[in-house]
């Protein structure tokens, strides 16, 4: 068996999962939905443009207030 390198190098995680998914590929339609819940969700272009709008500018370095006074 060769040594690993960076061209052929696969982590452990990596090779669970690649067989995990070839075991059972119902689990990609799974992680795909469960990605879902969270993730790839249309923007609201009406929201966040009311959300940019509503941004209160921040002072740089808030900690040193004191210097100023």
């Amino acid at each position: 068996m060769s040594k690993p390198t960076i061209d052929n190098y696969e982590s452990e995680h990596t090779k669970f999962m690649r067989e995990l998914f070839a075991k059972r590929p119902h689990l990609i339609e799974q992680q795909k939905e469960a990605r879902a819940i969270w993730w790839d969700k249309k923007v609201n272009q009406e929201e966040l443009k009311r959300f940019n709008e509503s941004e209160v500018p921040q002072k740089s370095y808030v900690y040193f207030d004191w210097l100023q006074k």
